[in-house]
Parts: structure tokens; C-alpha cells; sequence
């Protein structure tokens, strides 16, 4: 071989070691196969995977967002419902996630699917829309469960948005409105019950006190007066003449 058959061999040996080099980033793992077995986790940095000899696959270990589409649930009492969420997952052991499960990403969003629904068929209507956080941690406590065999940690599943069917909507809407109508006329006899318990206080003390009655009839006589577009017609009272007569005597 000459010379220049050494410096071609030379240089795609270069190109080879070249292509072998692969740079992991920090929020990665590299998970390596030498002749498809596993022999090893490639840690942020330069790496070197022997070409042809070796394979490896890059596994993301930051938090990912799973967007859980619209799913048809049925509650407890048959009330049909359409619940979406999100979760929240992290990939615990980079070696476990590829080896255990084909497409972790995948599974992890059909999995909460199917998780939702269950627990969702789980519980009333009322219940699911007052105790949404705990029905939540109900959900995340089961896909962590299912997934730890995969290297996945489940952080959270939050449920977004619960439509309940249109009739059922008016019908709630409805009865919202009956219990509003209920509470204000309760209030109202409430006012009125005291307005009549002041107004019998006020005449007791009234009766209590002569000519306090009179006064009184006088006060409300001049308050009507102030406006000169009323008209007001007053029959006098015996007992005013009476006390007038009173008045007269004592001088």
C-alpha cells in the first residue's frame, strides 16, 4: 500500500472517530447499546459511541407537559361529561424508561386517559365539580403508580375544564336562580321582622310619654309641608283640642 493509500485509510478513520463523538446536553441522558445490548448511561459532555458497534438514545430528564385531550366520562349517577387535564412527569431513571416501555411519552398520555375516565365513573357529579383537587391527586397517585415501573415520576395532574351536557347546564342554571330567589325573600321577611319590631318599640315608647304622640303627628305634618306641591288635609284630633284645653287651664 503507498502513501497515498495510507493517507485515505488515515482519513476515514478520521471521519469514523469523528462521527462517533456525540455531545449530551445537560438536561439529557445518553442510554447506550453496544451490539444492542445496554452498557451504559452517557452523562452531559462529549461522548464517544463506537460507530456500527454501538447505538445510543437521548432521553430529556426535565419536566414534560402531557396535554390530556377532551375525554367522554360517565359519572356515578350516568351523567355523561366531557373532563380534559394536564400532567406533569419527569423521567426518573433514563435506562428504565427505555428499556421497560416502547414510547414513554405516549404511554403516559394513554395511560392518563384511561385513568381519568375510571376515577371519573368513580364519583358523583356534585363531587367532581367541588372536590376537583382531590379527585386530581386521586389521578396522579394511579399514574405514578402505574408508570414507576417505566422510570417516570408523575409531579401533578390538574383537571382543566369539566362541560357538562346543555340541558344539564340550563337545569342548574335554573335551580341557581330559584335558590337566589329563596334567599332574598328570606332576607326581606328578615327586614321586615325587625321594621315591625323597631315600629312596636317606637309606639311603646310613644304611648309611654304624653304628648309625645301629638309631636310626633306635628313633625311628620311640617316634613309634608316642606313641599309645596303637597296637599295635605289634617283632621285635628280630639285629644290635641284636649291638650290644648290642658294648656289653657294651667295658665
Amino acid at each position: 500500500m503507498g502513501l497515498f493509500g495510507i493517507a485515505f485509510v488515515l482519513f476515514w478513520l478520521f471521519i469514523l472517530l469523528l462521527t462517533g463523538l456525540k455531545i449530551v446536553h445537560q438536561y439529557e441522558r445518553g442510554v447506550r447499546f453496544t451490539l444492542g445490548k445496554f452498557s451504559g448511561i452517557m452523562n452531559p459532555g462529549l461522548n464517544f459511541v463506537w460507530p456500527i458497534l454501538q447505538t445510543w438514545q437521548k432521553v430529556d430528564i426535565r419536566t414534560t407537559v402531557v396535554d390530556v385531550p377532551d375525554q367522554d366520562c360517565m359519572t356515578k349517577e350516568n351523567v355523561s361529561v366531557k373532563v380534559n387535564a394536564v400532567l406533569y412527569y419527569k423521567i426518573r431513571d433514563a435506562k428504565t424508561s427505555i428499556l421497560e416501555v416502547e414510547d414513554y411519552h405516549y404511554a403516559v398520555s394513554q395511560m392518563a386517559q384511561t385513568t381519568m375516565r375510571d376515577v371519573v365513573g368513580e364519583v358523583a357529579l356534585d363531587e367532581l365539580l367541588s372536590n376537583r383537587d382531590e379527585i386530581s391527586s386521586k389521578i396522579q397517585t394511579i399514574i405514578d403508580k402505574a408508570t414507576d415501573p417505566w422510570g417516570i415520576k408523575v409531579e401533578s395532574v390538574d383537571l382543566k375544564h369539566i362541560e357538562l351536557p346543555k340541558e344539564m347546564v340550563r337545569t342548574m342554571a335554573k335551580a341557581a336562580e330559584a335558590e337566589r330567589e329563596r334567599r332574598a325573600v328570606i332576607i326581606k321577611a328578615e327586614g321586615e321582622v325587625v321594621a315591625a319590631r323597631n315600629m312596636a318599640k317606637a309606639a311603646h315608647m310613644l304611648s309611654q310619654v304624653p304628648g309625645a304622640l301629638h309631636l310626633r303627628t306635628l313633625q311628620s305634618i311640617n316634613d309634608l309641608s316642606s313641599d309645596q306641591s303637597n296637599t295635605v288635609v289634617f283632621a285635628m284630633p280630639l285629644e290635641v283640642l284636649r291638650a290644648f284645653e290642658g294648656f289653657g287651664k294651667k295658665k
